[in-house]
């Protein structure tokens, strides 16, 4: 690797390497990641190309016999991980004392549970950790031969933060003055919390107990034990059943800023008057809670800025359930429930809220008031409720308000009103998954969501539930002009005033139809079947025109009977504008339409201006005949969207073209039998069908 590439993460692949390969400089280098190699043996030299890096090193999964003395020495790593990295016991015990003058901050030290080696801890095997300078040692998965704290070295009570991970731990006994500040202990063997234990640690001020299934007694009111400077105490994901204590929390931890109970069967919640002054996060989700909703359980905890009772299984059912939180910020409780299942003034003494959630908690009601006191909102959830509306001022006093999730409601649509009361300031709107009408009559509220595009989120996923023919387009794709023709046929019928100008507006939009016209009345039009030149006029895509001819000109032409079919690009006169052509050559001297609608044909404007002519000539000549021709493959969705030419396919029988031999033939025989009705046959055209 040359110098000055800039290279932040290098792997070896395995069983390549077995001493360590000096890597040439790299500025960026962050990882260093060496595992499951056959390294043997560490020299003094072989690392000196880290010593002016702060980057992570893993030797992890090989087989080190020796490390010679002062190796590692001047060495500065970010993490160093050795997690069964010697050959065996004795090796590691030899090696980590002759990694003397490494500076690390973190040491990852142990095994992987199905990876045997090192199988015991003796209190001797850590003493190198002593002449190493360490802040933070993690031990993983170390045998069933270690389960009490007072089998390590005395080392280990010199560094700052102490992990035990995947271990047998049962008994913890620390000797007084040690410098541990942050204890860790995931998946142990505790049965109870040992808050007694751990009194001699007084610089304690971190403690976790994770994730052990034996776990299920938490003593709060005992008088054996007190962690004065502790300030945070995590003990979720165990099997606790226990009783909160306000009072006794204050006693025992007098500086406690963080509990986490999350994610236990079962948390007794008391109401008292006097809590933990100093108690700003709350974590409770996830457990059973006996008390919050019916009670005010939480009037002392008056500086707490932080409570998750999500999924807690928990009813509101009095507006003081909240009550003494006066600082409270965040507030989750989603998954739970509330009395008639509306929201009242249940949020009345919590002022200072700017994060609330409440989904998941089957609302069906938000009443005026909810929301009126909390003028500091800036993220409000209420998604996947049962709202079928809301009041349009429930949000009109959340000037503060950012982001508004509402997605899987059961909203139809937002009034004028709605959509005058939204917070100015609001920058996400989340509305996917509700039922939206995308009827004429809600074409506020859909030319606003157009217009509004950029303030949505999952813009995609809000989709139109009715009408039926329109169930699942997406809304920011909904046609709304049709919409509006409609709305100007009803303003031009109420609104004489604005005769005149409308007429203006309709001369010049509808140019081509009003020419159609014109020319129907200045001839042509009482031309009989006797007179007309073509069978039939092909509208289609110039993109399908070598479909046209194979299945159309070719076997219509050349079968039996003959019909003749009129072509833009064959039968239509030089030097005339195209109208005239369409309107002259197509439409008046044949006897039918054929359209051919395929997906091209939608995109077309073309294609969609000559639709649009022949259903005005199918209005005006009782005669005229229009047949439509569907192509496999045509996008119904996509088709959905053109209401004018969905709409006509659903009240009249067309054809489907699909590419199977016995379709075909179904397909040909169907359109012959259209072809034929109302043909009046010259004598010449008998004769000629006769001698075929």
């Amino acid at each position: 690797m040359g110098q000055g590439v800039q290279v932040t993460d290098i792997r070896f692949c395995p069983v390549i390497f077995d001493n360590i390969v000096p890597i040439a400089y790299q500025r960026e280098l962050n990882h260093l990641i060496l595992q499951s190699n056959r390294i043997s043996s560490i020299s003094t030299g072989d690392l000196d190309f880290l010593s002016t890096h702060n980057l992570k090193l893993v030797l992890c999964r090989n087989s080190i016999k020796y490390i010679q003395p002062r190796s590692f020495e001047g060495i500065y790593l970010q993490e160093l991980s050795l997690r069964s990295s010697f050959q065996d016991h004795s090796s590691m015990q030899i090696g980590l004392l002759n990694m003397s003058g490494l500076h690390v901050n973190s040491l990852v030290l142990g095994r992987y549970r199905n990876y045997k080696k090192e199988e015991s801890f003796n209190k001797n095997l850590l003493d190198g950790l002593c002449h190493m300078d360490l802040q933070e040692i993690t031990l993983i998965s170390t045998g069933d031969s270690f389960s009490r704290t007072d089998s390590l070295s005395a080392c280990v009570n010199n560094i700052s933060t102490v992990r035990f991970v995947h271990t047998y731990l049962r008994t913890i006994n620390f000797p007084e003055n040690t410098n541990i500040h942050h204890l860790e202990c995931k998946d142990s063997k505790f049965h109870r919390v040992p808050i007694e234990k751990l009194t001699v640690l007084k610089k304690l001020r971190v403690l976790h107990i994770t994730n052990t299934d034996r776990l299920t007694e938490f003593d709060l009111e005992s008088r054996n034990g007190a962690l004065q400077k502790l300030e945070i105490l995590d003990l979720s994901n165990n099997k606790l059943s226990t009783g909160l204590c306000w009072s006794c929390l204050k006693e025992h931890f007098p500086n406690l800023m963080v509990l986490n109970l999350s994610f236990n069967p079962l948390v007794k919640v008391p109401v008292e008057l006097i809590g933990p002054t100093t108690l700003k996060y709350l974590d409770l989700q996830y457990s059973r809670l006996l008390g919050p909703g019916k009670l005010p359980t939480f009037l002392g905890l008056k500086k707490l800025l932080y409570l998750d009772i999500s999924h807690t299984s928990i009813s509101i059912n009095t507006e003081c359930s909240f009550c003494g939180l006066h600082s409270l910020e965040v507030l989750k409780m989603a998954g739970n429930s509330f009395k008639g299942n509306q929201v009242a003034n249940t949020f009345t003494n919590v002022t200072k809220l700017k994060v609330l959630d409440i989904s998941y908690c089957q609302l069906q009601h938000v009443s005026l008031g909810s929301f009126h006191h909390l003028h500091d909102l800036r993220e409000l959830n209420v998604s996947n409720n049962k709202l079928l509306d809301f009041h349009p001022e429930s949000f009109m006093n959340l000037h503060a308000l950012l982001i508004l999730d509402f997605h899987g409601n059961q909203l139809i649509t937002l009034t004028k009103q709605h959509l005058e009361s939204l917070p100015r300031g609001l920058r996400k709107l989340d509305l996917s998954r509700n039922l939206f009408d995308c009827s004429c009559d809600r074409l506020d509220f859909l030319r606003w969501a157009t217009e509004h595009r950029d303030l949505f989120m999952q813009a995609q996923m809000m989709k139109c539930h009715s009408p039926s023919y329109l169930e699942d387009t997406q809304l920011m794709q909904f046609d709304i002009s049709f919409c509006q023709v409609s709305t100007t046929t009803v303003v031009i019928s109420v609104s004489v005033s604005v005769v005149v100008a409308l007429s203006l507006i309709l001369v010049y939009k509808f140019y081509f139809h009003l020419y159609y016209m014109m020319l129907l009345l200045t001839g042509g039009h009482s031309s009989t079947d006797h007179n007309k030149v073509y069978d039939a006029f092909v509208i289609y895509s110039s993109k399908d025109q070598r479909w046209v001819k194979q299945e159309l000109e070719e076997t219509l032409e050349s079968g039996v009977p003959c019909f003749r079919l009129c072509f833009h690009y064959r039968d239509f006169r030089p030097g005339m504008p195209i109208i005239t052509n369409i309107i002259k050559e197509g439409f008046h001297n044949s006897r039918k339409v054929i359209a051919v609608v395929s997906t091209h044909f939608l995109e077309s404007r073309w294609c969609n201006f000559e639709l649009e002519v022949a259903q005005s000539w199918q209005l005006l000549d009782s005669k005229a005949s229009l047949i439509f021709v569907v192509l496999d493959g045509v996008d119904r969705v996509v088709l959905r969207q053109r209401l004018g030419l969905f709409r006509y396919l659903r009240r009249n029988t067309y054809l489907v073209w699909k590419d199977k031999e016995v379709k075909r033939h179904v397909f040909l025989r169907q359109l012959k039998a259209a072809l034929l009705d109302g043909k009046t046959w010259t004598e010449d055209q008998l004769r000629s069908m006769l001698v075929n």
